[in-house]
């Protein structure tokens, strides 16, 4: 049996009740509100913050790509002359009393070493003529810099003859390819395939090549009356100097590059 005289629980002031649950209705909004008005910005704050840090890394990988591709083109670019080998293989007159030549380019390093394959020729005329370029391009024309300040682009362009217009004649370097002495052991990346399109759309248009700063563009031709069996040097040199040396005896040629 309970016992009648032990003291009932007081109720809670109604006051306090109101007063309790006031509070924490107001210590609800301000946890709601620190964390609308100050945490989640910080949050969306560091998110962006960290998304541009992820953009820029990105940004310098691609960049530091992009030099080395740059550095290893331009390093490609230190012959500062080439060089090329005329052996005529043949000569003949036909009843008109038109005559023929027909001949053997071959390029070659320092060494007299062929850089790549051979090409062969079967021209009109005996008087015939080798046309060739030396570029230099200002800082300007590479978007990154100096990559080819001083540098020197020498292109074996066309051979033609007293027989054959110069628009008509036969290209030596291939247009819009890098010339294998430039290409080395490495295949063109698509950086440098895109240079090579550009500097061929400099070499022949003199608008274009002043519009994208180029310094220099020394265009020469050189040429001899060819004789049967006669062998020619051909050299081209930075200063965009085109030399022909005169015809010796005929000399073993170069042996064929292969693959």
């Amino acid at each position: 049996m309970a016992d009648a005289s032990a003291p009932r629980p007081r109720p809670i002031p109604w006051r306090i009740l109101i007063y309790g649950l006031l509070f924490v209705g107001v210590g609800s909004s301000s946890v709601y509100l620190v964390d609308q008005l100050v945490v989640k910005p910080r949050q969306e704050r560091e998110r962006a913050l960290q998304q541009q840090i992820e953009a820029q890394q990105a940004q310098i990988k691609e960049l530091e790509a992009r030099k080395k591709e740059l550095e290893a083109f331009v390093a490609r670019l230190k012959f500062s002359e080439r060089r090329a080998q005329i052996v005529v293989l043949d000569q003949r007159k036909e009843e008109s009393g038109a005559v023929w030549s027909k001949f053997r380019f071959t390029e070659i390093d320092g060494a007299g070493n062929p850089v790549k394959e051979s090409l062969e020729f079967d021209v009109p005329g005996e008087e015939v003529y080798f046309d060739a370029l030396a570029i230099k391009f200002e800082d300007a024309f590479v978007e990154q810099g100096d990559a080819l300040k001083g540098k020197s682009l020498l292109l074996f362009r066309r051979v033609f003859t007293n027989k054959l217009k110069p628009d008509d004649g036969y290209p030596l370097d291939p247009r819009g390819m890098a010339p294998e002495i430039y290409a080395a052991q490495e295949a063109p990346t698509d950086l440098e395939k895109e240079l090579w399109r550009r500097f061929w759309e400099i070499a022949e248009q003199p608008e274009l090549a002043r519009e994208k700063g180029v310094r220099a563009i020394h265009g020469e031709a050189v040429y001899a009356k060819l004789k049967r069996d006669g062998v020619y040097l051909i050299e081209l040199r930075s200063t965009g100097e085109l030399t022909l040396t005169i015809p010796t005896a005929l000399k073993k040629p170069p042996a064929e590059k292969t693959d």
